[in-house]
């Protein structure tokens, strides 16, 4: 007999069409919030350009200012390393030899930068000494178990097993990978393993593992915050290691934020006494800030600016919050995005010969933004009336104007950070640093006003005025050296200038010289006081008095004073603030507070607008109210939070409920005179117990001991 069966399933189809949903990439996200989109695209390609160049600069620098201590790590490693390779015989030798080599690397306060440090440093250990380089952090060493886990799936690549009671599912999934026990013999094992293999003959291998057969290569293990670690996980991992330093070649590296004497906190005497331990100090942020400023702040060749209060607002996050150059440059780089997306003329902060090109590209509403700016107008109420005239009627005649003061800011730029650079020489060395003792310190006071009329520069030429001939003269030698590469008319002529005065210098001292060659060969007698009574010497000493008041300045105080005359006048000529210049604010990012908001984070300030003012952030017309109000459609914690402020040190939680469900009842539209106006109910109960709970965990109250019904009060005054 023939059987038939139906089966039934469901069967998924992929939709016909094509469309897929677009993904949004970062030129879109710069779109959105834009004044002007017509040149949003050159303004985002600029933008990324100079994004591209500040990430390019700082990773050299980085190099550069970590090339020295990273040097001196590589050769004390290699030295040990030769040490386990060829051990001597003698007392000495075999006891060092019994201890851990160990490296520590002070690096100071500023942890975020400390990440990249020590990603350079394992890239230069595995490319030049070892492969075995392992990178460990406190917060996932938090048992010993943990912390040698991490050592042996980071060398070996192996799931390993910490608890024989731990669920091993994970581990069971990984088919390409075996699971080991977590110990220093299954290490020893591994290390065996691969010497023997490394050394197996008729297998190809590159250079790089002939280089390191040649050495026995070391086990490095990085403790990247030392502070932070458990001391007696890092005591027993310690005890543990020193047991197969005859079978491992281990070495360990010490990041140290505090100072050095944090080992001998951490670590009694019969633990540090395993490790042979040798310091590196790191470049100090401070150090490394003052050079990331002068590549890239202080240059001609980054057409972006900062002004002054932007400026002290990044350097005061860096003084008073981290230390930290890395979010220093973040800041910089937060400053770049603003100003090309809030600013439409940003389009023009670019090489001179670019922008240039792309005034004649201005559109009709960008020349009437040019005429908008402050400087513009204060340019032209500066002018003749036909000018002025031209200026404010005709788009082509600001356009050309345009194209003049832009070649005039740039050579701005290039005339006033060599002029800078040597007023900073002059000025950094006298007594309380009247101009500031970095450099930044001084650009800061340029920017913001006239510096020359402040007192601190009329302080510092007095002291000037006080300096012996060779500070003097090495300080202009200095300069001259500073201005030599200066391109412009004003900087070689500046520099022809002080070349001859250094030569006037020179002649004075040949001519001292003189003077004392002929001193020396006359008579021993001449000049030697003569006898005399009491009238003469009255006579010769009033004599003198008088003459001491109409005393002409020697040869070396007029040229002295003619060559601080000379700065002066380079001062003025060239540090005037960039705020002179028309078209300033195509170059100059001024907005301090939209940065201070983005950058220092104010916690609490947000925290009580939010909930006193429920509409700053919600936006609901609703949620509208008058100042120092809250309307009773507001959230359940913002009714309590503002009850609460009517309180004094402690609040009686029933009075509080009370209110509360007042508030409530009104809000929903309930009659004031019924009975169940205001009545507590359990799901009021309920919201308002939440709302407290919210509001102790915010910190605003917490519960006492004094009277059970009630809480204290913890804030008082900006609440």
């Amino acid at each position: 007999m023939a059987t038939s069966s139906l089966s039934k399933g469901c069967f998924v189809f992929k939709p016909s069409d094509k469309k897929k949903k677009k993904t949004s990439t970062v030129e879109d996200y710069f779109t959105i919030g834009s004044e002007d989109t017509a040149n949003i695209n050159v303004r985002f390609r600029l933008c990324q350009n100079l994004w591209d160049k500040i990430k390019t600069d700082t990773g050299v620098l980085q190099d550069e200012l970590n090339k020295m201590i990273l040097d001196s790590l590589l050769k004390f490693i290699r030295k040990c390393t030769s040490t386990f390779q060829h051990k001597s015989d003698d007392w000495a030798s075999r006891m060092r030899a019994s201890e851990i080599p160990t490296a520590a690397l002070s690096l100071g306060v500023n942890v975020p930068d400390h990440d990249m440090t020590f990603q350079s440093l394992t890239e230069l250990l595995q490319l030049s000494v070892t492969p075995y380089v392992v990178s460990l952090q406190a917060k996932e060493c938090g048992a010993l178990k943990h912390l040698m886990q991490k050592v042996l799936e980071r060398l070996m690549g192996s799931c390993l097993s910490v608890d024989e009671d731990e669920d091993t599912d994970q581990c069971s999934t990984q088919t390409n990978q075996k699971r080991v026990h977590c110990s220093l013999s299954t290490l020893c094992d591994w290390y065996k393993s691969k010497k023997s293999s490394a050394g197996t003959p008729g297998k190809k291998r590159s250079s790089a593992s002939i280089e390191v057969d040649q050495h026995q290569p070391p086990i490095v293990v990085i403790f990247k915050d030392l502070e932070a670690f458990d001391p007696r996980v890092l005591q027993d991992f310690i005890l543990i290691c020193s047991r197969y330093v005859e079978q491992l070649p281990l070495m360990l590296i010490f990041g140290i934020a505090t100072s050095p004497s944090t080992i001998q906190h951490m670590l009694p005497h019969s633990v540090s006494s395993l490790l042979c331990i040798e310091l590196f100090q790191s470049l100090s942020c401070t150090q490394h800030l003052a050079t990331v400023i002068d590549k890239l702040i202080l240059t001609s060749h980054f057409p972006f600016k900062l002004s002054g209060k932007v400026l002290q607002v990044l350097v005061s996050i860096f003084l008073y919050h981290d230390f930290s150059v890395r979010n220093f440059i973040k800041g910089l780089q937060l400053a770049l995005l603003e100003h090309f997306h809030s600013q439409p003329l940003s389009v023009l902060c670019c090489k001179k010969e670019e922008a240039v090109g792309h005034v004649a590209e201005l559109s009709q509403q960008d020349v009437e933004r040019v005429r908008q700016l402050p400087s513009f107008r204060r340019y032209v109420e500066k002018q003749e009336p036909q000018e002025q005239v031209e200026l404010l009627t005709s788009d082509e005649h600001v356009k050309a104007a345009c194209q003049t003061w832009i070649k005039d800011l740039h050579k701005y730029h290039k005339n006033y950070y060599p002029i800078l650079r040597c007023l900073h020489i002059l000025t950094s060395s006298l007594p309380k640093y009247p101009l500031g003792k970095q450099i930044r310190e001084l650009h800061i006071s340029c920017l913001e006003n006239d510096v020359w009329e402040n007192e601190e520069y009329q302080s510092a030429m007095q002291l000037l005025r006080m300096l012996a001939k060779d500070e003097l003269v090495t300080a202009l030698q200095k300069c001259a050296e500073i201005l030599k590469p200066g391109k412009t008319k004003k900087t070689r002529a500046a520099l022809v200038q002080l070349e001859e005065l250094l030569a006037k210098f020179s002649l004075l001292d040949k001519a001292a010289a003189d003077v004392t060659a002929g001193e020396e060969m006359s008579p021993p007698g001449k000049g030697l006081p003569m006898k005399t009574d009491l009238f003469q010497l009255q006579k010769s000493l009033l004599a003198k008095k008088d003459s001491l008041r109409s005393k002409k300045l020697s040869q070396f105080e007029n040229l002295r004073n003619e060559a601080l005359v000379f700065i002066d006048s380079l001062v003025r000529m060239h540090l005037s603030p960039p705020d002179n210049q028309t078209l300033y604010e195509v170059y100059y990012y001024s907005s301090s507070a939209i940065l201070r908001r983005h950058l220092n984070a104010t916690p609490r300030t947000s925290i009580q607008t939010a909930l006193s003012n429920p509409y700053h952030y919600l936006q609901n017309n609703s949620l509208r109210t008058e100042e120092g109000t809250v309307s009773n459609a507001a959230p359940d914690i913002c009714i309590v939070y503002k009850l609460h402020l009517e309180c004094g040190r402690l609040i009686n939680l029933y009075d509080w409920l009370e209110a509360y469900s007042t508030v409530v009842s009104a809000a929903e539209g309930k009659d004031p005179d019924s009975a169940d106006y205001g009545k507590v109910d359990e799901l009021k109960h309920a919201r308002f117990i939440q709302a407290v709970s919210e509001l102790e965990f915010l910190g605003f109250i917490k519960s006492t001991k004094q009277k059970t019904d009630h809480v204290a009060r913890l804030t008082w005054g900006g609440c």
